[in-house]
This record gives C-alpha cells, sequence and structure tokens, in this order.
C-alpha cells in the first residue's frame, strides 16, 4: 500500500522539544544537555528541537542560549533546531543569525508574544526573521501562550513567498483549519501538541514536535509509520497507550518542563529543576511519573 501522508523534507517525523538541563545551583549544564541529546538521539528522536518553550527559553540568557546551540548540535549527529523567536524582533533576528554558525540545522520561530501584535506586524516579524539566515525556518502558532493567533492568509503569503519558511508547528488545536492551510500551501506540517498528533496526521501532518517523546519516541515513530501504512487500527491502538503520557505532562499545577525533568530521573537522566517562574514540581509527581513508565514497561 502507498504512503499516506508525505514525509517531511527536513528534519525527520519526531522532533522533541528538549528541556534545558540545569545543575543543582541552577546554572546551565552543558555536560547534560549533551547527554540527554544523545539519548534522545538513541530513543526515536530524529530531531532536537532546542532553546524553546520546554527548554525554558525565557529564562536563558543569550549566551546560555548560543552556547547550548553549539553544545547540542555538535554532540549529536541529527538535525538540531534552534528557537530563536521572542517578542522582539531585532533579537529574533540577532540570535537567528548567530545559530546558523553555531551548527544547527534550522531555525523555530514563535509569533511575538505579551505584545499581541496586528497581523501584519506578526507577518514582518516572520519575514524579517526569514531573512536574516539561510537556514530552513519552521514557524511556531501557540495562541494559549501569545494571545493571538497567526490568520491564514499571513501563514499562506509566508510559505508561499519566503523560500526558507518550510514547516509550522500547530499549536492550535484546530485540526480543520490545519486541512485547510494544508490544501492551499507546500509545507511540512509538525503537531505542536502530542495529544493532536493522530488526528492531525490524518489531515496531512508529517510529524510531531514533541514533549512526552522525551519517553515515547519509539511508541511516536511507529504510530506515525502505522499512519503512513494505512493502519488506522495500529495507530489507535498506540496513541491509547500513550494517553497516560499525554495527561501526565501538563496541568494547571505541573507544566512539560517541570513534569519532563521529574521524569528523567527514572530512565538514568538527570536534568536538575526549572527556573522561577516555574517552581518545584508537586509532591506527587515522581509517584505519577512512575506510573506512567510503569505502564509503558521503561521501568
Amino acid at each position: 500500500m502507498p504512503d499516506q501522508i508525505t514525509p517531511p523534507r527536513h528534519w525527520g517525523q519526531v522532533l522533541t522539544a528538549m528541556v534545558t538541563p540545569f545543575d543543582a545551583q541552577g546554572a546551565l549544564d552543558l555536560d547534560a544537555a549533551r547527554t540527554l541529546a544523545r539519548w534522545l538521539a538513541d530513543h526515536g528522536s530524529d530531531g532536537l528541537v532546542i532553546a524553546a518553550t520546554t527548554g525554558e527559553a525565557t529564562v536563558l540568557a543569550d549566551s546560555e542560549r548560543l552556547d547550548l546551540i553549539r553544545a547540542v548540535s555538535e554532540a549529536v549527529t541529527i538535525p538540531v533546531i534552534a528557537g530563536t523567536g521572542s517578542n522582539d524582533t531585532q533579537h529574533s533576528v540577532a540570535l537567528t543569525r548567530q545559530a546558523q554558525a553555531l551548527g544547527a540545522a534550522g531555525v523555530i520561530a514563535v509569533s511575538p508574544y505579551y505584545s499581541r501584535p496586528p497581523q501584519a506586524g506578526i507577518e514582518e516579524h516572520f519575514r524579517a526573521i526569514a531573512r536574516a539566515t539561510a537556514l530552513p525556518v519552521m514557524l511556531y502558532d501557540v495562541p494559549l501562550r501569545t494571545g493571538r493567533r497567526v490568520a491564514k492568509d499571513v501563514l499562506l503569503r509566508l510559505f508561499r513567498e519566503e523560500a526558507n519558511i518550510v514547516a509550522f508547528k500547530d499549536a492550535t488545536g484546530d485540526a480543520a483549519a490545519s486541512a485547510a492551510l494544508l490544501a492551499e500551501a507546500d509545507f511540512d506540517l509538525y503537531s505542536g501538541d502530542d495529544a493532536w498528533t493522530l488526528p492531525l496526521l490524518a489531515v496531512g501532518a508529517v510529524g510531531v514536535v514533541g514533549t512526552t517523546t522525551h519517553w515515547t519516541g519509539p511508541l511516536f515513530g511507529s504510530m506515525i509509520s502505522a499512519v503512513m501504512r494505512g493502519d488506522l487500527v495500529e495507530a489507535r491502538a498506540i496513541n491509547a497507550r500513550l494517553q497516560p503520557s499525554f495527561a501526565y505532562v501538563n496541568n494547571e499545577e505541573c507544566v512539560y518542563p517541570m513534569a519532563i525533568k521529574a521524569l528523567l530521573p527514572l530512565l538514568g537522566i538527570e536534568a536538575g529543576g526549572c527556573r522561577l517562574p516555574l517552581p518545584r514540581a508537586p509532591a506527587n509527581t515522581a509517584d505519577r511519573a512512575y506510573a506512567v513508565c510503569a505502564g509503558l514497561g521503561l521501568i
């Protein structure tokens, strides 16, 4: 049976939005970052997205972000996509230019947050980032965090007119709009929410930029392969196995970096805690993490 979805053109199907390890004093731990990156490459990740939302980018100094991009790019052979977006266009452009020199295989740019610019400002922001680099660019729309959704007509113009804007991390939770966008433009769409991956694969997504993929990478790879060969029964069965991980990784008391860092020690990986404003994970998180890993046969 022929493939039912088109393979991604640049970075692979299972991309992990990697947490940023800190040591006991809260300093950036580059050795731990290299160890984690290699572990992810060996456990189902086709590529890594670093210094982005899950990587606590907003609390990283520029020097830390650039050191992280260099260290991880040197540590692995899989593509490293660097988070260079912010709500400051000039700052984003400067980081993007530096990421290319440090070995990144691409950049991911979130739409501007907090300032809630009009669509014209969002469009020019993304154009400026794309024109600052020869690297392929992934746009990221996550309106829950930014306060402003990127309009369809803006995305279409960007995909059609900026040759290196080649991918979209879709965290809008609107599969119908994703399908409509894919019907009119040529780009790689990635699910920006692990739980939405199967629905978005059904309308043409090529993969996921995941968080639970820190421990579920092989399962996501198998689910995507099942969809590609048209085996939806198998894909649904895998998706059912993933549900406890989806429920674990994010809630009002414990968000993605906190939950991931609480689980990693069960896999033999140390990533430390988070930097404020993300606090210490709630006391029950370790038990919840153990249940998730035990349910998947990881421990």
